[in-house]
């Protein structure tokens, strides 16, 4: 299976494949198991269906939209600070839910900024519940992703075409017609069928923005059936409907992502001639302020609501923060177990894709799926309230694998391509190797992987929903029961400890992974 010998076995690596897919793929089964004949879906299921793909197909829509104006002012414009904004477009990505969620409240609730703002001029205030605030939370979240992707684009036009396009005269119009509207054409469609495929999968923007029946994602739908009614066999079919839905849209992102690019250059800093207008400066600036703004006033809001009531937090919000980190913990501790393993499998044999698909099993079955076969496997034999956290750890590692195969694959790839056959001839062991070789060259993108899956753990509010009874929850959840209780200060102090902690997993993994990594 192996392309040549390698100090390396694959073997730990398949069995971390088998692992995974067992899990899954019998969690899956399990629901199917226990799932009864002769129900089926009823007129509430399919309003959740349709509900999921407009609110899905808005928010793609809206945010590469917006994205574009982004992504080209950030591609003609160099200014101090351009490299942290472009980070921060990761920012929301690790951010969670919950928080964002109380960070668009603050701005753009009946009560926020905003409707005070319109108070003042005799204006109704903003309803942020239902489908626009969906939309609006989903916006939030993947502006950033769009604009990354179809700034990458803009990257990926060589400098010497824009060269080319100045000594010929090309205008604005004619740059935007010969070069950036066929690179558009290739790129914004991928994006578009991302985004729509991970906002198909909604489940706390649902849960506290969705307000009502009308506003329900199937994710969503799944937990009602499961938490509220125990309908297995609602869960069962939303299941296949969520796994069908889902892998049209990666099979979409796909093949939208094929196409011709415009070749290779010199690797040559661009310059835009034609960018230099007053009223193109200005319509970019007025782009990216208003981008910045977008992404910041949320934050702020946060901290400025949270802190408040950061210091008269209950005692139960610092134990759903040890909770959190708890799991946090175990969720990363698990991720590297199976995933350094299944990267090293990958690079090693000459086929990987079942490997690499076995991995991707976590983005096309609802975690709140493999809660459920997980919560039936467990109920016979022990209490499924006392398994709640290594579970919950267990399910988000399964969440985070494809990221961090993405991380760890091209690295593990590289390492051992280059280092191989040398680490042969001189005779050198397996552990040699990993401890030399391996993990010196690997620690960066470990680390990496590791912050990722900390911070995503962290944030998530899913399968502890299922599992947790009023004694034990982490910190996304005892939000969610503080906004319950309209306790708003409460839940606006614990959402800033759960930014604050998140970040900090984030970065000291991160951090660590990087720490040294030269020597």
């Amino acid at each position: 299976m192996a392309r040549r010998a390698q100090p390396l076995s694959a073997a730990p690596g398949i069995i971390a494949t088998v692992c995974v897919a067992v899990l899954i793929l019998g969690a899956l089964a399990a629901v199917f198991w226990r799932a009864e004949t002769g129900s089926g879906l009823g007129p509430a299921d399919w309003q959740a269906v349709r509900f999921t793909v407009v609110q899905a197909g808005l928010s793609a829509g809206v945010s590469v939209l917006l994205a574009l104006p982004v992504a080209r002012a950030l591609a003609r414009r160099r200014f101090p600070g351009r490299a942290a904004l472009i980070a921060l477009m990761g920012a929301p990505f690790i951010l969670p839910v919950i928080v964002a969620v109380l960070g668009l409240l603050a701005v753009f609730g009946r009560s926020g900024w905003i409707s005070l703002g319109l108070g003042l001029v005799g204006l109704p205030p903003l309803r942020i519940y239902g489908l626009h605030g969906v939309v609006l939370a989903h916006v939030f979240f993947n502006l950033p992703l769009a604009t990354r992707l179809i700034l990458q684009g803009w990257q990926e036009i060589p400098a010497e075409r824009f060269r080319l396009a100045a000594q010929l005269g090309a205008g604005p119009a004619a740059i935007w017609r010969l070069l950036e509207w066929p690179m558009l054409r290739r790129t914004a469609p991928g994006a578009l069928a991302v985004i729509f495929a991970i906002c198909l999968t909604s489940f706390a923007v649902a849960l506290t923005l969705g307000g009502g029946p009308r506003a329900t994602t199937v994710e969503l739908a799944i937990y009602q059936a499961f938490r509220f009614d125990f309908d297995l066999t609602r869960a069962a079919l939303l299941s296949v409907l969520q796994i069908a839905l889902t892998g049209a849209a990666a099979a979409l992102a796909l093949r939208a992502a094929m196409g011709e690019g415009f070749g290779v250059g010199l690797d040559r800093a661009i310059r835009r001639w034609d960018a230099q207008g007053w009223t193109l400066k200005l319509r970019d600036w007025l782009a990216i302020g208003l981008a910045a703004l977008f992404l910041l006033l949320p934050l702020a809001a946060i901290a400025a609501e949270g802190a408040a009531g950061l210091f008269a937090l209950p005692a139960s919000v610092w134990w759903a923060a040890l909770n959190s980190l708890l799991i946090a913990a175990g969720s990363t501790a698990i991720l590297l177990l199976i995933a350094l393993p299944m990267a090293v499998a990958v690079a090693l044999m000459r086929h990987p894709g079942w490997v690499e698909g076995a991995g991707l099993l976590g983005m096309a079955v609802s975690p709140l799926v493999i809660g459920t076969g997980a919560f039936i496997v467990i109920y016979p034999l022990a209490d499924p309230a006392a398994l709640a956290l290594p579970v919950t750890a267990l399910v988000n590692a399964l969440m985070a694998l494809p990221f961090g195969l993405r991380i760890l694959v091209p690295r593990a790839r590289a390492v051992i391509g280059d280092f191989g056959r040398l680490a042969l001839s001189l005779n050198m062991g397996r552990r040699a190797f990993v401890r030399l070789v391996l993990w010196p060259r690997m620690r960066p993108q470990i680390g990496f992987a590791a912050g990722l899956a900390a911070a995503l753990s962290m944030g998530d509010l899913g399968v502890i929903a299922l599992f947790a009874d009023q004694e034990v929850a982490t910190l996304p959840l005892q939000i969610y029961r503080l906004m319950g209780a309209y306790r708003m200060e409460a839940a606006a102090g614990a959402a800033l400890l759960l930014l604050a902690l998140s970040v900090l997993v984030f970065w000291l993994f991160d951090r660590g992974g990087r720490r040294h990594a030269e020597a």
